[in-house]
């Protein structure tokens, strides 16, 4: 039986939904499942990730792992690869994932596909398929028989599959020693919002150059807010200084693939269009009907958005809250 990899993301002692989809996608497709994780109390992972299709679990504990470190983990997870010897590894096309197979793929000169939409197994043999030039061509991907297969996919874009709950998936700790690290990362500080990543967001608002200003933004959280959305922005508001970077969606920031995706004042520039038209659906408001986001929006609301986005959410209010 062919053999996929999954290396799991997790925060908080639970795995992030994305890299649940991917097990959950590997066991559908008929593979034994082996999940990897990294860090101190991994294996405290076990039982999440048996109900979700991994057969096993193997684990590098070490505390040199508590943050990510790339170094360490590009050795620990490079040997394990190693002594696994599995068709295909599959990671979510995350910062964190696109650093690490990178670093893999040249440790272990194995080819790496980024951002797929779509991957396939045919026995032993692994495609994929990965968007080109902003979403205008699809490239299909084929890995030599003699290669293991390093396949990074976007959150959100595969079919939902379901998998019959099995027991908790059987722990190997990999004994692997990091005592010769170059680097230690000690702290990582980070904010205190807990507000779900916009590339693992089921629904997602975001605002443009609309908006007219950074004190406009409560109209766009407040729309968020009565959806349970995280909140995005184009490129030009990141770039005015009314939003952080993690905020940005497009082809220089965060590709997703939400169910629901709400542009708020985005004209749809390429750039924009290329990290949010894998959307389940979009809508878009904005006041000039000869925008480009028109072109890709499944509903189209064409005027002022300062009144028309405060009726959407006390609809929404209506429909969700009462």
């Amino acid at each position: 039986m062919a053999k996929a990899l999954v290396f799991v993301e997790h925060k908080n002692g639970k795995i992030k939904s994305s890299s649940l989809e991917l097990l959950r996608f590997a066991k559908s497709g008929g593979l034994e499942v082996v999940a990897v994780a990294f860090g101190p109390q991994a294996s405290s992972l076990a039982a999440e990730a048996g109900q979700n299709g991994a057969a096993n679990l193997v684990v590098t504990e070490s505390a040199e792992l508590q943050n990510y470190n790339p170094e360490g983990y590009g050795k620990a997870f490079s040997e394990i690869i190693k002594n696994q010897n599995p068709t295909c590894v599959l990671g979510s096309s995350s910062v964190l994932g696109k650093d690490l197979f990178a670093r893999v793929g040249g440790l272990l000169k194995c080819g790496v596909a980024t951002d797929c939409v779509a991957v396939t197994f045919e026995g032993n043999n692994v495609k994929a398929r990965r968007p080109l030039y902003s979403g205008k061509a699809t490239a299909s991907i084929e890995f030599k028989n003699s290669s293991t297969a390093l396949v990074l996919v976007r959150p959100n874009v595969l079919e939902p599959r379901t998998v019959t709950p099995g027991g908790p998936a059987t722990v190997t700790q990999s004994a692997l020693q990091l005592s010769s690290l170059k680097t230690l990362v000690k702290q990582v500080v980070q904010g205190t919002s807990n507000k779900l990543d916009l590339s693992e967001a089921n629904i997602i608002v975001s605002a443009g150059r609309g908006i007219k200003g950074p004190e406009n933004f409560k109209v766009i959280e407040e729309l968020a807010a009565s959806l349970g959305a995280s909140v995005g922005a184009s490129r030009a508001v990141v770039d005015a200084g009314w939003a952080p970077h993690s905020m940005q969606v497009g082809q220089t920031g965060k590709t997703v693939s939400p169910t629901l995706y709400i542009a708020i004042g985005i004209s749809g520039a390429i750039q924009h269009l290329a990290g949010m038209s894998s959307s389940k659906v979009i809508v878009a408001v904005n006041k000039d009907k000869e925008a480009p986001i028109f072109q890709k929006a499944t509903y189209g609301l064409v005027g002022d958005l300062f009144e028309i986005v405060p009726l959407m959410t006390q609809e929404f209010k209506k429909l969700l809250h009462s």
